[in-house]
């Protein structure tokens, strides 16, 4: 019990606020900035605010400044936002999976559609190319997973 409660109070730490915040409020007081503008563009705010559950895999600012030079502008216009949305529903897998649960499983499918790739690399969880590199940010309905890269759908 000790350890749950210790786990929740780190996970406050982490994001800021209390854990009873969905995941578009988390993302936006941890400073998701190009994540949270992405969300909005594809209009899923109100998808990722609902019940869920959801697991979401992450990524930070970093990541997105890491895309080939103009392809953020451009999938931010309206024109591309079915594209948007499925970039970011590949991000999103329902249910709640915790990095322990996430460890034991070789794919996931996505909200999306497709798999993405889970393997476990000198210790840390890779999601296709993308390392997690915080786990377990728990949300009033989900859990968010911090990724280094933007993953594509194939």
């Amino acid at each position: 019990m000790k350890r749950i409660m210790m786990m929740g109070v780190l996970a406050m730490g982490l994001t800021g606020i209390a854990p009873a915040a969905d995941i578009v409020d988390t993302a936006v007081a941890a400073k998701f900035n190009t994540l949270v503008a992405a969300v909005k563009a594809a209009d899923l705010v109100d998808t990722l605010k609902g019940p869920g559950p959801f697991t979401v895999f992450a990524p930070t600012d970093a990541a997105f400044a890491k895309l080939p030079a103009g392809t953020l502008e451009s999938l931010l216009k309206p024109e591309n936002k079915a594209k948007l949305q499925s970039i970011l529903t590949y991000h999103v897998v329902a249910g709640r999976v915790m990095a322990k649960d996430a460890k034991k499983l070789s794919m996931a499918k996505t909200v999306e559609g497709r798999n993405i790739d889970i393997k476990v690399m000198n210790g840390s969880v890779m999601i296709n190319n993308a390392a997690v590199i915080k786990a377990d940010v728990s949300t009033s309905n989900g859990v968010i997973h911090v990724i280094d890269s933007v993953i594509l759908p194939e």
